[in-house]
């Protein structure tokens, strides 16, 4: 993150992120009708263009990916041990705050909003907070993952001008605390399509790792991660 401080160091960051919605978005027959030219706001981006000159639409879009992540990944680390959140806490700090940065020019003059993920307090099963209810990190993480994609690609989506169905994140909401903290055997038909879809972020991680040259150990964890998970959806029985 060290060299990245442009509009176009980032457009392959917003891009990945595009077509991840795109592709979730489609797998689900969700309307697209109004589904922003993100592809104008890469080449925007990779060429320097003014955000000033952008319409309105594409400039929210961009805005709205790069402030989810932004600050995706501290309230992610919270699910997780205490060792991981501390060792990462200065890294996710940093990239938020670079995101932020390159993200303010396409916000100015729109109401952008910026995302509030669920921390384990605001997921309670039982009356404790879910992650409590999980044995090892992998069931952590891959909780943590299956609640806050959901609210990363309702947030950006919407953003971007893709209708999502409330009933759907709500129900996608309840059964995966449920399911993943061993208080449902199944997920519903629709919701494990809706899963199986958002665990598709395996293809973001790997992206972004590859397009930025990270070759990092982490990545790769988390791409295996929500890879098998992934599969593991596609391939359940009905």
């Amino acid at each position: 993150m060290l060299r990245l401080r442009t509009a176009a160091d980032f457009a392959d960051w917003y891009r990945i992120g595009a077509e991840y919605v795109d592709g979730v978005a489609d797998e689900m027959g969700f309307d697209t009708a109004d589904f922003v030219d993100y592809e104008a706001g890469v080449e925007a981006m990779q060429t320097g263009r003014p955000p000033t000159e952008l319409d309105p639409a594409i400039r929210r879009s961009i805005a709205a990916d790069l402030l989810a992540d932004a600050v995706f990944s501290e309230p992610f680390c919270e699910w997780l041990p205490l060792w991981y959140e501390f060792s990462l806490l200065g890294p996710v700090r940093y990239c938020e705050y670079r995101l932020r940065r390159v993200a303010a020019p396409y916000c100015r003059d729109l109401a952008v909003s910026v995302p509030r993920f669920s921390r384990p307090q605001d997921a309670l099963v039982d009356g404790r907070p879910a992650p409590t209810h999980c044995e090892s990190f992998r069931e952590r993480f891959v909780l943590a993952d299956a609640l806050l994609h959901l609210e990363w690609f309702v947030h950006v989506a919407r953003e971007s001008g893709i209708v999502v169905p409330q009933g759907l994140v709500d129900q996608t909401r309840e059964e995966s605390l449920a399911y993943y903290t061993g208080h449902r055997e199944s997920l519903s038909p629709r919701v494990r399509a809706f899963q199986a879809a958002l665990f598709a972020d395996d293809v973001w991680v790997r992206e972004i790792d590859a397009a930025y040259g990270l070759d990092s150990t982490l990545f790769g964890l988390w791409e295996r991660f929500l890879r098998a998970e992934r599969e593991r959806l596609e391939t359940a029985e009905p």
